[in-house]
Parts: structure tokens; sequence; C-alpha cells
């Protein structure tokens, strides 16, 4: 039985593989032969990506540049649009200043109600029944606290005591005029106080303004030349003060309102070649005044010296200098006088400027620095108008300080 079985097991296998290998036979004859394959392959280039404006086929094969190689057109510039004409910068309307003899009665008025502190003290003092020391102390001590100075007050304390012990009984209408009187006395002086702007040569006459920054000197210059062109002159201005920012810009603002012209250099300039070319101008316009404004640097009082020296020897080879003027702030007091006196051993100060002689000024200032310096107050401020200045008038001051 066993040996039946592995026969027909053995029966079995033979036959699948006779089915196997006739199969296999048949699919052999089915396939074409095998072609032998090329020693070496054609490897064909993709398509390249069409450029913009290429059609959609395979490119031809061209020479190609690059962007350094192409030769661009030039960029043209784009056309500007015509240019607009721009309007000429409008001249400043030329102002016409107000006469001397109306700007008088005007600071009169304002220098009575603003000066006469003084006055009416001394008269109050003066109109006691009994004039003992005390009350002689308080009459000085009134003069000081005006800024009249230790000597000038004693001689004019001395001579109203002699003056009452001859009058005897005292109205106060007598009191005024004596006081009136003594104070005329102690203002007065023989030198001019007009101010010399006729030369009497062919040249301008050359007035030359000196100063501490700060006392108000630029705008001085500026309202003399207003003052000049009221009464019928011809003005150049030299703006000379470059130390000081802004200071030729400023002075030229008040020329151009009076239609004065300004003769003006670098800021930090040669001061003293902007005073000869102001004077150059001068003469070639045939003007009648040259207004110099100058720098006033008082901490450097050798710079100083060296400075105005040479500004005023540089003038005098063209002109001869008529005018040194001396601005000071009249609300300074004695401080004005040191400053006086360090100006006057520069140059030769020939007349005296009292600036804001109004408001907390005291009036006895008129007669220290007048006292001081030898010298007398030619023209006075009272506001910051561009007509408050005057030549000073000793009879309407001393009305203005005792009152009506």
């Amino acid at each position: 039985m066993e040996i039946v079985i592995l026969a027909v097991v053995i029966a079995v296998v033979l036959v699948g593989a006779v089915s196997g290998l006739v199969i296999g036979g048949r699919r052999k004859k089915q396939l074409p032969p095998a072609e032998r394959p090329s020693a070496a392959p054609t490897i064909t280039t993709p398509p390249a990506e069409p450029r913009v404006g290429d059609e959609a086929e395979t490119p031809r094969d061209e020479s190609r540049r690059t962007i350094e190689e192409v030769d661009l057109p030039a960029a043209e510039a784009p056309e500007a649009p015509p240019a607009e004409a721009e309007p000429a910068p409008a001249a400043p309307e030329v102002e016409v200043p107000e006469p001397t003899e109306g700007r008088l009665v005007r600071l009169r008025a304002r220098l009575a109600r603003s000066q006469n502190a003084l006055g009416k003290g001394l008269l109050t003092l003066l109109s006691r029944e009994h004039l003992d020391e005390d009350t002689w102390e308080e009459i000085e001590d009134t003069l000081l606290t005006a800024d009249v100075g230790v000597a000038p007050t004693q001689e004019l304390v001395e001579r109203l005591r002699e003056r009452v012990r001859v009058l005897g009984t005292r109205t106060p209408q007598d009191l005024r005029t004596l006081l009136r009187e003594e104070l005329l006395k102690l203002i007065a002086t023989d030198a001019p106080r007009a101010v010399k702007t006729d030369s009497g040569l062919e040249t301008p006459a050359v007035v030359m303004v000196v100063g501490v920054n700060g006392t108000g000197k630029t705008t001085t210059t500026g309202k003399l030349a207003r003052v000049l062109v009221a009464d019928g002159k011809s003005v150049v201005l030299g703006a000379a003060d470059t130390f000081r920012a802004a200071a030729a810009d400023q002075l030229q603002t008040w020329g151009e309102r009076v239609g004065a012209r300004t003769v003006r250099g670098p800021e930090g300039g040669d001061p003293a070649s902007i005073a000869f070319d102001a004077v150059k101008e001068g003469i070639a316009e045939h003007a009648d005044v040259v207004l110099i404004d100058t720098a006033g640097r008082l901490h450097t009082k050798a710079g100083l010296m060296d400075e105005l020296g040479k500004v005023k020897r540089v003038v005098e080879k063209q002109a001869p200098l008529d005018e040194v003027l001396l601005v000071l702030d009249a609300t300074t007091g004695q401080n004005g006088l040191v400053q006086a006196r360090v100006f006057a051993e520069v140059v030769n100060i020939t007349g005296i400027v009292l600036t804001k002689l109004d408001g907390t000024a005291k009036g006895g200032i008129v007669v220290a620095v007048q006292r001081e310096l030898g010298v007398p107050v030619k023209l006075i401020g009272l506001g910051e108008g561009p007509d408050d200045l005057a030549p000073f008038d000793p009879e309407a001051f001393v009305d203005a300080l005792i009152g009506d």
C-alpha cells in the first residue's frame, strides 16, 4: 500500500515538471529577438522654458549674450516742467521819521511822568518849616539815591543851604525856582550838545558809536540814523560790530526803514576793514553822515582798546572822525560810570547817549556821567519806539524832574 502511494506522488511530480517545461518553451518562441545595445547611449537635452514672446516650440540653437554685453538705450531725461518765474522780493517800505521838534514835545511829557520823583522829593523836604541837620541829610540822601554822585551832591546841598538862608521866607514857587536854577547849574556845560553832522569838508561827517554790548548801542545807531534822516541828512551805516551775532542784520533793518545804505562784512570779520569800506562808500555816494556801529567787549579790555584804536586809525586815513558817542544804559547807575572810564581810556569820547532813561532810571546819572567824563550828554532815549531818541535839552530835563 505504501508502495502504491509513493508511486502516485512520483507520477504527479513528473507530470507537473513536464507541463512547466512545455509552457516555458512556448513563451520563448513568441518574444522578438533581443537587440544588441549601442556602445554609447544618446542623451537628449530637455526643451528649454519658453521666453516671453516665444512660441511654444523647441528653441533653436543660437548664441546668447550676457547682460553686460547688451547695449541698452540711453535713458532719456524727463522734460522738466517750465520753471515759474519767482516774484521779485518787494522793496522795503521807506518810512518818514518824525521831525525832531515833534518828538521833543512828546518825550518831555514822558520824562515828566517817569522822572519827577527826585524833584518832588527835594521840593517836599525844602518846604519844611524848619530845615535842621536831619532834613539836610535827607536831602543829601535823596540826591545820592538818584545817582547824582557824591561830589555833585555835596556841592548842590551847600549852595541850597546858602540860598535858603538868604532867601528867608520860602513860598512853593520860590523853592521851585531856586531848585531849578541850581540843578541847571549842575547840569550845565560849556561844550556844545548838538551832534556834529557837518564836517565842513568834501567828505561826510563820521560818527563812531561805542559802548558795552547790551546797552542798546546798535539800536541807538539805527535811531540816530532816523533822527538825521528826519533832519534832511543822507546817511550810510557801517556794521562794524562783527562780534555779536545778528548785529549787522539788526542795523541793516534799521537802515532799510529810512532808506539808508548799510555796509557790512562777514560775521567775525575785521571791524576796521568794514569801517574803512563804510567811509569809502559814504565818500563815493556823497553822503552827509557815516555812522559806524562798533563792538563792546568790556571783559577783554586790552582787546577792546586795540580794536577801537585800530578802527579810529583806519577811518582817519580817509576822513576825520567828527564824533565818538558813548552809549550808556541809564538804569545801571554807578556801573555805567565804570564803563565810561574804560571807554574814555580807549578813545576820545565827545558825547554821551543815555538810553532807557524811563521807568527805573535815576535822573541824577546825567549829572554824574558829565562830571566823570567832562563831556556833555547829547542824546537821550526814553523808550523802545523807533523815534524815542531825542537831543538832550537841559531845561526840559530839569523841568521834568521838578514837575510843574
